[in-house]
């Protein structure tokens, strides 16, 4: 953009049809960088005019996921239904200008047709022009379609993958508005952008094919209002793929954003990760939003599909989580660990910042849960996680009423290790005198480990198992001097009692 260009306008334009999808994310993020970098203007708009598959709680879905990713659209949400009025003036010109024409062919006919040409040795596919010079009347049940050129090319200037074209004779005269009067979203969108004077188109590269259309019908829109609006520039973004190298689908891989966030990767983290796939800014991974705005343009975006993977994203949440001071960690993992983090609105919690629906509660009731005891261990268990949603297993064992129950651990470390009566034995005698702080017991328990000629590691097995239910987790000697005296002591002897009683 040069000094004396106007700032641009770009939209976000998803439909309301299902869980929000990282790879409209992704495309609602570049839109944003693009922007911001140049002062700019981020719309959302919603196009919900698909009444049978569109729901509210899919609208509130992609409106908080925005929010969430710290994208709050600068105009907007705008409505696509809201604006029938500008669509039907549209169509009107359209058809009174000759660019429209009247069908009454049914799919079953043109495919009938497409297979007798095949027959006859023209293998082009598509509707094929039937009605176009019959002038038939508009009527219910007819489709209004676009008169295509027969020569020419239409030219696709794109900011990623660069000049494309398309040759008219190979496009179809495509269905603008439905039988029932409804425009298509082809024409929607066109009429939409110049409603809302969008300068830049920013999307996914399957929506490529659309472009020629939306192109031609731009033209003719100009030419039926006696206006000369400027056509947006494209830009196409590489398509996101799964590690089999298929394109991201909702029904085989992990695609809704709202999963994510429910499973406690961070805003800033996810939306790092996302910048980064399809465009990068050097080697590294861990990227500033600011030098990200600063540094993003379209053109470097690649061609090529780029690998949503899931194992990068979460080592990058980790470096984000582990980056946060611990009163921010402790903040952050609050909806994890507490079972009444948020405020209450009909349908359940809500986070208090985003209005998005609290995560799954944790399972011990509120009554046990103690935020002081929480950040005791925050500084050791934020080095131990790599999402929020694995917080509530390292912690369980301080607010559930006894420790919590692994049947494998329980095997490995106590039932089938005849050491581990007496390393439990020894652990009782010794825990109820020692002083009760962390370097004490790691002498205590060091002493213990001697005692029966283990190391100190394999002598904790017993240990940890019976008092923190897993063979895994927090650092034993901070978690003991967290949990107390007198709640250890009763869970060494609980699991004590559950083995044949020593000689």
């Amino acid at each position: 953009m040069t000094d004396t260009a106007p700032a641009p306008r770009a939209r976000f334009a998803p439909s309301p049809t299902g869980y929000f999808h990282v790879g409209s994310a992704r495309a609602a993020l570049y839109n944003w960088l693009f922007v911001r970098r140049l002062g700019g203007t981020f719309i959302l708009r919603i196009e919900d005019t698909d009444e049978a598959r569109n729901r509210p709680e899919w609208t509130d879905g992609i409106i908080s996921a925005l929010d969430w990713l710290g994208m709050a659209p600068d105009e907007g949400p705008f409505f696509q239904s809201a604006a029938e009025g500008e669509h039907a003036a549209a169509i009107e010109a359209l058809w009174d200008s000759g660019t429209l024409y009247a069908c009454g062919c049914t799919r079953e006919e043109i495919d009938e047709r497409t297979k007798q040409r095949a027959a006859a040795g023209d293998p082009t596919p598509g509707y094929d022009g039937h009605c176009r010079d019959l002038g038939l009347p508009r009527g219910e049940g007819r489709a209004l379609r676009f008169r295509t050129p027969d020569e020419g090319v239409v030219p696709v200037h794109d900011l990623v993958r660069g000049d494309v074209e398309f040759p008219q004779r190979a496009l179809e005269d495509f269905i603008c508005v439905k039988g029932n009067g409804k425009p298509l979203f082809v024409l929607a969108n066109a009429v939409d952008d110049r409603t809302m004077a969008i300068t830049h188109v920013i999307r996914g590269e399957d929506q490529l094919p659309t472009t020629p259309r939306q192109i031609m019908l731009w033209g003719a829109l100009n030419a039926a209002e006696g206006r000369d609006l400027a056509l947006p520039a494209y830009a196409h973004l590489p398509l996101l793929v799964n590690d089999r190298g298929k394109k991201l689908s909702k029904r085989r891989d992990p695609v809704a954003v709202e999963m994510y966030r429910e499973q406690g990767y961070l805003p800033a983290a996810f939306r790092n990760y996302l910048a980064l796939l399809g465009w990068s800014p050097g080697d590294e991974e861990i990227v500033p939003i600011d030098t990200i705005i600063q540094t993003f343009r379209l053109e470097d975006v690649q061609r090529s599909p780029a690998f949503f993977d899931i194992k990068k994203l979460s080592h990058i949440n980790g470096v984000y989580i582990r980056a946060l001071p611990v009163e921010e960690f402790v903040a952050a993992a609050r909806p994890w660990v507490d079972p009444q983090p948020g405020e209450w609105a009909p349908g359940g919690w809500r986070d208090p910042d985003t209005g998005a629906p609290a995560v799954e509660p944790p399972p011990w009731p509120a009554e046990r849960f103690d935020a002081g005891t929480f950040a005791a261990v925050a500084a050791v268990a934020q080095e131990r996680v790599s999402v929020l949603g694995e917080v509530p297993e390292l912690v369980d064992f301080l607010f559930l009423e006894d420790a919590p129950t692994d049947a494998d651990s329980w095997q490995k470390a106590i039932a089938g290790d005849e050491v581990a009566p007496r390393i439990l034995d020894d652990a009782l005698a010794a825990y109820r005198t020692c002083p009760w702080d962390q370097d004490s017991l790691h002498e205590a328990t060091l002493a213990i480990a001697e005692a029966v000629g283990r190391k100190l590691g394999k002598a904790q097995a017993p240990l940890r198992v019976a008092v923190m239910g897993r063979t895994r987790g927090l650092p034993l000697f901070d978690s003991l001097a967290v949990l107390g005296r007198e709640e250890t002591l009763r869970r060494l002897a609980a699991a004590r009692s559950r083995l044949a009683p020593p000689d």
